[in-house]
């Protein structure tokens, strides 16, 4: 399981942006993180560089585990759920729609199945830990 904290800040850049003139490594990267997560370069370009990154590590680390199951987590704490959209567009990847406070069945990856969620935390628990 890998989880994506936030409040307001994005998920990083679009793979576009982050893909331009790209050196060798960030062309591997690229590579790792398709082949990981089953998906076409094409298809990721318009999707945020952190969300491929953290599902991929969570493919990563079930494989290094001998795990059977993988879950990528969003846990916001954003009153309006900011960034949801970028979170339902990833999703859509998986032929899936993203839903506020549930786990949803991505698709199973090299013997691995893959679960995506967002989940919303109570903005009172945020602003006691500030």
């Amino acid at each position: 399981m890998t989880v994506e904290g936030k409040v307001a800040e994005p998920f990083g850049p679009l793979v576009s942006q982050w893909f331009q003139k790209p050196s060798q490594g960030k062309k591997k990267r690229l590579d790792l993180l398709c082949e990981s997560l089953g998906l076409d370069q094409g298809k990721v370009l318009p999707i945020r560089y952190q969300l491929l990154h953290r599902t991929a590590s969570a493919i990563i680390e079930a494989k290094r585990f001998n795990a059977q199951n993988a879950l990528m987590l969003v846990h916001t704490f954003s009153p309006p759920n900011e960034w949801f959209d970028d979170f339902d567009m990833f999703a859509s990847l998986y032929n899936t729609q993203a839903e506020l406070n549930k786990i949803k069945f991505a698709g199973g990856l090299n013997g691995i199945d893959l679960c995506i969620g967002w989940i919303k935390g109570k903005n009172s628990l945020f602003q006691q830990i500030q």
